[in-house]
């Protein structure tokens, strides 16, 4: 039971941490626009297409692949700010949601259309082979570098929150009136947001790629699926809190694996579900967010 258990925190800690990038995306976005935007994972999965595309069709060098991959899904998603968001920023908040999930279902019926809806192989690996078992598990080296990215993203990102132009960002999102007052530009400051949460996509898509056959929507509802559990984390992180999307994503990859370690074991959809009445405690004890405080900014 030890074993299982340990082999559940590990699987859990790897796949949450593709959730946590999700959530990063989620709560930025939310931060800056009071949008919940239904598009973030489909900016991963462009940005893996794109990718795939470069390496396996054009024969470019990895590297260079996966740039392009990021480069399309930052391109996709200050498109979105500009062509949706910034035309309907006067609108209810339920027009800017259905707004992000018409992005989702467009970018993912082109894929259908490219694809002819049929899977196509999976992304290669960055470093193939196996980097250890514990527990019993084994544990890809792609597996390792997708959650040493999450710890330099989020080291990036605190850095950057307390730069000049990072704290510029947090003034635009608090008190936009005061802040065009003092010279900020929170349309600038909105393009900036949407193309760091579509970066965030897109390395969630690129990362995750190579561990399983993806097809037309991957990260939305394909092998992938990382949208709902990424808004899971950015709920546990009270929408705000970008420590507390980072930590609500390994937290709820962890609660999915456990989920399959619990009485539901054997029941289909016992890790969904597992998932779904552990949010629904956290919301009725503490719908403010667990990795929040009451006040926090940050």
């Amino acid at each position: 039971m030890i074993d299982e258990i340990g082999a559940a925190l590990v699987i859990g800690v790897l796949t949450g941490s593709v959730y946590s990038m999700v959530a990063l995306g989620i709560v930025l976005v939310y931060r800056a626009s009071r949008v919940f935007n239904f598009a973030q994972t489909e900016f991963g999965t462009t940005g893996l297409f794109a990718a795939f595309v470069a390496v396996e069709l054009w024969g470019w060098h990895y590297a260079f692949g996966v740039l392009f991959g990021l480069a399309a899904a930052v391109a996709m998603g200050l498109a979105t700010e500009r062509l949706i968001i910034r035309p309907l920023r006067d609108s209810s908040r339920v027009t800017l949601l259905v707004g992000t999930a018409g992005v989702a279902l467009a970018a993912i019926g082109i894929q259908f259309w490219q694809n002819n809806a049929q899977p196509i192989r999976q992304m290669p690996r960055m470093i193939e082979g196996v980097a250890g078992e514990p527990f019993g598990t084994p544990v890809t080296h792609q597996q390792v570098i997708t959650l040493l990215v999450l710890l330099a993203v989020a080291v990036g990102l605190a850095l950057f929150f307390r730069s000049p132009t990072g704290l510029a960002v947090q003034a635009a999102q608090q008190e936009a009136t005061a802040s065009e007052l003092v010279g900020i530009s929170v349309r600038r400051v909105s393009m900036l947001t949407w193309g760091i949460a579509a970066f965030l996509g897109g390395l969630a898509g690129v990362l995750s790629g190579p561990n399983l056959t993806f097809t037309a929507g991957f990260l939305t509802f394909g092998a992938g699926a990382a949208l709902l559990q990424g808004f899971m984390a950015a709920v546990l992180a009270g929408m705000r809190s970008m420590p507390g999307a980072v930590l609500g994503g390994l937290v709820v990859g962890v609660v999915e694996q456990l989920g399959s370690l619990t009485l539901f074991d054997g029941v289909d959809g016992s890790r969904a579900l597992f998932l779904f009445l552990f949010l629904l405690g956290v919301l009725l004890l503490r719908p403010q967010g667990v990795f929040v405080r009451e006040k926090a900014t940050v």
